[in-house]
C-alpha cells in the first residue's frame, strides 16, 4: 500500500514552489487592490520551472489563446490574471509554462503552452503530490495549447510538473473529447500510460451553426414553447420587452452594474455567492469584462421590461465557442420565468452571430433551465495526468480521491437538487 502522505514528503511536494501554497499550508488570498490593473511582469520569467502566474506577460499570453488548438475563455489572459489578482480565494496561482522557438514577431521564446495551477492540497485538503488546474471562477480547465505544436507543449508542461517534484497533473472539468485533452493521449501513449478520468458528465451546449428556432425546436415541444410566449407576453404589462447586448468598453460598465444588481438579489445572496457581495469581485469582474470587450470577447445581454431589468447574463468568447459565464434574475417575476426567457433570446442572439460556433452552457449537469433548451451534450470530466512510467503514486492518488468524492456526493446532490427547485420555480 502506498502511503500518499510519506511519498509528498519524499517527493519535496510540500514545499512552496514558485508561490504555489505547500500542500500543509493554508491558501493564500489575493491582495484588493482599490484600483489598478492585474498584476502581469513585462518581461519572460524563467523558461525552465514553475513560475507565479502573475510573472506570465500578457503579450505572449495573448498570443498562444489568439493560436489554441481548444477554446478557453476562462484561461484568457484578461479573465484568468483579473481573477488571479482580485477574486476571493482564487489568487497567488502558478503557472506550467512550455516554451518553443523564437516568435517571429520579437525573437524572444514563444509561449506554447500554459497552465495555471495550484496545490492538491489547497484544492482538496489531501496532501498529494499533484498539480491541479486553478479555478478560474469559471467551470473550465482546458489548457491552452498552441494549435501547431499541441503535442510538444503537452510534453512540456509535464516535464515541468515532474520536475517540480509531482507525480500527476489534474485537469478539473475539461472536454472529454477536446483536442487539448487528446494530445496529452498521443503523448502518453508511447510510454504504455493512459489518462486517468476521475468522474465524467455531460453538459448542456448549444450548436449555433444552425437556425436558432430550430435548435428551441429540438429540445422544447410546440406546447412548451406556446406557453413561453404566453409568459412572455405578460412581460409587457410593465412596458415594452426589449433584448439588449453590450459589448464595447463603453457600455459593458452599466451593463456590469445591472447585473450585479440583479444577481445580488437573489438566491445567491442568501447564500453568499453573489459577486456584489465581495469588492474583491466586484473589482474582477470590472476589470475582466472592460478588457475583454475591448477585445470583442466578452458581452453582457440583459433583458427588460419598459425600464425595468429582468435577467441578464455575462458571456465570454473565445474562438468561435462562447461561455456563460453567469446569470442574474429579478425574482419578482418568477411567474414568466426571466431566466428561461433570457436563454431563449440568447440563443437568438449567438445563432445569429456569425462568429459563433457553439456555446458551452458551463452549468452543473442536469440543469434544470437550460437542459431542455440547449439539446447538445458536452463531455466534461476531471482527469489525471501521470507523469512517468512505472509509477505506483498516480493509482494512489486516483483511489483517494475517489473515496473523497464518495464521502460527498450525497451532501453535494442533496445541495444541487435544492438548487434545482428554486431555479425551477424562477
Amino acid at each position: 500500500m502506498i502511503d500518499i502522505t510519506d511519498m509528498t514528503q519524499r517527493t519535496g511536494a510540500q514545499r512552496d514552489i514558485a508561490g504555489l501554497p505547500g500542500n500543509r499550508g493554508p491558501a493564500r488570498t489575493p491582495t484588493y487592490l482599490a484600483k489598478g490593473t492585474p498584476q502581469l511582469r513585462a518581461t519572460p520569467p524563467r523558461l525552465d520551472r514553475i513560475v507565479p502566474l502573475a510573472d506570465i506577460a500578457a503579450e505572449p499570453w495573448q498570443r498562444l489563446a489568439d493560436a489554441a488548438i481548444e477554446p478557453n475563455g476562462y484561461y484568457l489572459p484578461d479573465w484568468e490574471a483579473a481573477v488571479n489578482t482580485f477574486a476571493r480565494g482564487r489568487g497567488d496561482a502558478s503557472a506550467l509554462t512550455a516554451w518553443g522557438g523564437a516568435d517571429t514577431a520579437t525573437g524572444a521564446a514563444r509561449l506554447i503552452g500554459l497552465l495555471p495551477v495550484i496545490s492538491a492540497w489547497r484544492a482538496y485538503r489531501i496532501p498529494l503530490p499533484a498539480l491541479v488546474s486553478a479555478d478560474p471562477y469559471g467551470a473550465l480547465g482546458t489548457p491552452l495549447l498552441d494549435r501547431d505544436a499541441a503535442e510538444d507543449a503537452a510534453r512540456r508542461l509535464m516535464r515541468q510538473a515532474l520536475d517540480a517534484g509531482q507525480h500527476a497533473l489534474i485537469l478539473r472539468e475539461v472536454p472529454l473529447e477536446g483536442p487539448a485533452l487528446a494530445a496529452f493521449a498521443r503523448v502518453l501513449a508511447p510510454q504504455g500510460l493512459q489518462l486517468r478520468v476521475l468522474q465524467a458528465w455531460r453538459r448542456a451546449a448549444l450548436d449555433a451553426s444552425g437556425d436558432a428556432d430550430e435548435r428551441l425546436g429540438e429540445g422544447l415541444s410546440a406546447k412548451k414553447l406556446k406557453n413561453l410566449r404566453r409568459l412572455r407576453h405578460r412581460l409587457t404589462e410593465h412596458g415594452e420587452v426589449a433584448v439588449q447586448v453590450a459589448s464595447r468598453p463603453d457600455d459593458i460598465g452599466a451593463a456590469l452594474d445591472t447585473f450585479l444588481a440583479l444577481e445580488a438579489r437573489g438566491w445567491k445572496a442568501q447564500r453568499g455567492t453573489a459577486l456584489a457581495q465581495h469588492d474583491g469581485d466586484v473589482h474582477f469582474m470590472r476589470t475582466a469584462t472592460a478588457a475583454l470587450a475591448a477585445r470583442g470577447a466578452c458581452e453582457i445581454i440583459t433583458l427588460k421590461a419598459g425600464d425595468t431589468p429582468v435577467a441578464a447574463g455575462v458571456v465570454l468568447r473565445h474562438l468561435g465557442r462562447a461561455f456563460w459565464f453567469k446569470i442574474g434574475i429579478d425574482e419578482r417575476f418568477a411567474k414568466v420565468s426571466p431566466g428561461v426567457q433570457l436563454a431563449l433570446d440568447l440563443t437568438r442572439h449567438l445563432c445569429a452571430d456569425g462568429a459563433i460556433v457553439d456555446a458551452d452552457s458551463t452549468a452543473m449537469p442536469d440543469h434544470p433551465m437550460i437542459d431542455p433548451i440547449w439539446s447538445a451534450r458536452l463531455a466534461i470530466g476531471d482527469v489525471l495526468i501521470p507523469l512517468k512510467r512505472n509509477d505506483p503514486v498516480p493509482a494512489a492518488i486516483h483511489a483517494a480521491l475517489r473515496l473523497r468524492e464518495a464521502a460527498r456526493t450525497p451532501a453535494r446532490r442533496l445541495v444541487h437538487i435544492l438548487r434545482a427547485i428554486k431555479e425551477r420555480q424562477q
